[in-house]
């Protein structure tokens, strides 16, 4: 985990940033407080342990310093899968894909319950702000794509597949992947209006709590994509065409999709919320 300390940044794109769409603006001035963010996203290796449940009787016993106080029997998980999930592009420390957002938030909860600490999406303010890493430029690493194949797997490089994590250049604060790869699941609904209804001069930690299962935000742009869906302030809300040919339904109307270019990351807010608040975090249907 990678500690992101708190700070007020500028969401959005600029109307003259080259090849920004129009729910990247206006431009509007957040704040976020500290937490800690995964360096990288959650790998198949992980994954998998939370799907099959083998690791579960070695949940972490509790502490003075422990954050949640979860029986992570109580911890709903996806069926298991009868298909390859990967699609045969490797699992072995890739990203795991094709989670709905509510099995990534499930997932969150079964961390937390085992580790002792909580764990949840971040929100796309969150994520923006830690993209970024203090930067204001269209990329973390500048305004144009000319470097991009140094940090980043997007549709030029990848050769149709995603890759293992952590082999391009990380952004300045030290996380991987932010751009490209597999695109990341934030906790917020999907509003292409969103930032033009923030009229406050600074908003405090933002997110927009979701009302109907599509759409949600995804964030970072993929190994399917072209250069400008990597840039740190693209937005795309998920769509209920991800599941068409979800290999698992009827039985995982709320766990697997077929949208192998998303998966996420991790965040571990520095102040833990109420146990009811934690709960609203992981349970968004």
């Amino acid at each position: 985990m990678i500690f992101i300390p708190g700070g007020t940044f500028v969401m959005g794109s600029a109307a003259s940033e080259k090849g920004h769409f129009d729910d990247e603006v206006p431009q509007h001035q957040v704040s976020i407080a500290p937490f800690w963010m995964a360096e990288f996203e959650i790998s198949w290796d992980l994954y998998t342990l939370y799907m099959e449940r083998t690791i579960d009787t070695y949940q972490k016993e509790g502490t003075p310093a422990q954050e949640v106080n979860l029986d992570v029997d109580a911890v709903s998980s996806a069926t298991t899968p009868y298909l390859d999930l990967s699609f045969g592009m490797g699992t072995d420390g890739y990203p795991a894909i094709n989670m709905t957002q509510h099995a990534a938030s499930k997932f969150c909860e079964w961390l937390s319950a085992m580790t002792g600490n909580f764990y949840r999406l971040p929100t796309e303010a969150e994520w923006e702000y830690a993209c970024r890493a203090g930067t204001t430029t269209a990329y973390s690493f500048g305004d144009t794509a000319d470097n991009l194949s140094e940090y980043a797997w997007f549709e030029d490089n990848s050769n149709a597949a995603y890759h293992k994590l952590g082999q391009k250049k990380p952004n300045p604060w030290g996380l991987y992947d932010m751009h490209g790869n597999v695109a990341e699941w934030t906790l917020d609904g999907y509003d292409m209006t969103t930032y033009g209804k923030r009229k406050k001069k600074n908003n405090d930690n933002p997110y927009l709590s979701p009302t109907q299962t599509y759409p949600r935000v995804v964030r970072g742009g993929s190994w399917m994509d072209p250069p400008g869906r990597l840039r740190s302030g693209a937005r795309r809300g998920s769509s209920k065409k991800w599941k068409q040919r979800d290999p698992q339904i009827p039985k995982s109307l709320w766990w697997h999709t077929d949208a192998p270019f998303v998966g996420f990351r991790v965040v571990r807010p520095l102040e833990t919320p109420k146990a009811a608040e934690q709960k609203k975090y992981w349970n968004y249907n």
